[in-house]
C-alpha cells in the first residue's frame, strides 16, 4: 500500500491539470499550432472526457504557444487572473467535423497548403486529459520545431492518477481506433508518417502496429517511416512478443528512454515485473533488434518521465524530429560527432548514453 501511494503522488506530481481556454477576443496572442484531432474519447456535455467511444470523432484544435516561457513549459491560465496571450498557453479556434472524410479533406488541403506531405502522430501517456493532451501536443510539435503536420490520438485516458488499471484497459480498448487515425492520415495523402508515442501510449502504438500487420500483412506499414517511443510503459517480455509479431520494425526506430525514470520504476514495481522498456539499464535485452536507444537520464527533468518533451537542452539538440532518420543512419562514428553521447552497438540495437558536453569533458580528464 504504501509504494501504491507513493506511485500515486508522483504520478499526481508530474501532470499539470489543464483545461481549454480561449483566446479572448482582439487580444495578441503568440505563434498558432493547428493541431488534428482523432479520438474515442466519449463526449459529454463537458467536453470529450474519460468515456470510450466505439465510433472515433475527429476535430482540429489551433493552439496559441505563448512567447515569454522556458522551452519544455505549458503555461496554464491561473484561476487568479485573466488568460494573458503573451504567457498562457490559449485556444485560438476549435472545430468539429461532422464525418472522416470531412477531417481527411481538411488535412490534405493543410498539407497542400504547406506543399508537404508528412505528418506526425502523437500518441498520449497515462493520466491525460483531452486538453492536456493537445496542448503537449502543441508545445512538443512548437517546441522541436517539428516540419510536419501534427496529428494526435486522443485515446480515453481517465486522467486520474489513480486510474492506471483503467488506462490500461483503454489503450488496449483504443487499438483499432489508432489504426483508423492512421488509415485516414494516409488517405489525406500523408506518405510519410512518423509516430511520436509516450509512456502507456508507446504500449497502444505497439499493439496498433501488431494489429495492422497481422491483419493485413507487412505492407500495412509502408508510409510509417518512423517510430519515436518517449519513457515507454511496456514490460520487456511483452514488447519483445509485439515486436516478434510485428517483424521488421519500421526504421528508423528510437527509443528515448531514461535509467533513472522514477515513474517507470514504480510502474514496474506495481506490475511486479522488472525493468520498463523506458527505463533499461543497458541494451542487452533488446539487442537483437533493429532498435536506437537513448539514455536520457542525465538530463532528468522532475520525475524523468518526459526528458525529451520538457528539458530545453533536449529540444534544442532534436528540433526537427522528422529528420531524426539523418541522424540514426549515419555510421555510429559519425554519431559520436553528432550527438553528446556515447555509442554502444550490440548486435542490431545502438546505445546512446546521452549526457552534457561538460559532464563528457571533465569524464575524459579523469
Amino acid at each position: 500500500m504504501r509504494k501504491l501511494m507513493l506511485l500515486v503522488l508522483v504520478l499526481a506530481g508530474c501532470a499539470s491539470r489543464g483545461e481549454f481556454t480561449l483566446a479572448p477576443a482582439g487580444q495578441a496572442v503568440g505563434m498558432p499550432e493547428t493541431i488534428f484531432v482523432g479520438t474515442t474519447r466519449a463526449e459529454g456535455t463537458g467536453g470529450f472526457g474519460f468515456g470510450r467511444a466505439e465510433t472515433p470523432s475527429f476535430l482540429r484544435y489551433d493552439v496559441a504557444i505563448p512567447a515569454d516561457r522556458t522551452p519544455g513549459e505549458v503555461n496554464w491560465p491561473p484561476k487568479t487572473r485573466k488568460p494573458d496571450g503573451s504567457r498562457d498557453f490559449l485556444t485560438l479556434d476549435e472545430r468539429r467535423y461532422a464525418s472522416a472524410a470531412e477531417f481527411r479533406s481538411a488535412l490534405g488541403a493543410a498539407m497542400a497548403r504547406r506543399g508537404q506531405t508528412d505528418a506526425v502522430v502523437y500518441v498520449h501517456g497515462f493520466n491525460n486529459t483531452m486538453a492536456e493532451g493537445v496542448y503537449r501536443v502543441a508545445q512538443m510539435h512548437h517546441d522541436l520545431e517539428v516540419p510536419g503536420i501534427a496529428v494526435q490520438y486522443a485515446w480515453p485516458s481517465r486522467g486520474s492518477a489513480l486510474g492506471y488499471v483503467y488506462d490500461r484497459d483503454s489503450a488496449l480498448f483504443a487499438r483499432s481506433g489508432l489504426v483508423e487515425l492512421l488509415a485516414q492520415v494516409e488517405a489525406a495523402g500523408a506518405t510519410n508518417i512518423v509516430i511520436v508515442a509516450h509512456s502507456m501510449g508507446a504500449f497502444l502504438t505497439m499493439e496498433a502496429l501488431r494489429q495492422m500487420v497481422l491483419k493485413d500483412g507487412r505492407g500495412a506499414l509502408d508510409r510509417v517511416s518512423g517510430v519515436v517511443l518517449i519513457a515507454p510503459d511496456i514490460d520487456l517480455d511483452v514488447f519483445r512478443s509485439q515486436a516478434r509479431d510485428i517483424g521488421p520494425l519500421p526504421q528508423p526506430f528510437v527509443i528515448f528512454g531514461s535509467s533513472s525514470d522514477r515513474v517507470l520504476g514504480l510502474s514496474a514495481t506495481l506490475a511486479g515485473s522488472g525493468q520498463r522498456l523506458g527505463n533499461m539499464d543497458g541494451i542487452a535485452e533488446v539487442a537483437d533488434l533493429q532498435v536506437t536507444y537513448l539514455d536520457t537520464a542525465a538530463y532528468n527533468t522532475g520525475a524523468g518521465h518526459l526528458n525529451l518533451g520538457e528539458n530545453p537542452a533536449l529540444l534544442k539538440l532534436f528540433g526537427g524530429i522528422t529528420g531524426i532518420d539523418q541522424a540514426f543512419r549515419a555510421d555510429a562514428r559519425s554519431r559520436v560527432g553528432l550527438l553528446p553521447g556515447l555509442v554502444l552497438t550490440v548486435r542490431h540495437a545502438t546505445e546512446i548514453v546521452l549526457a552534457p558536453v561538460g559532464a563528457l569533458a571533465e569524464g575524459r580528464r579523469q
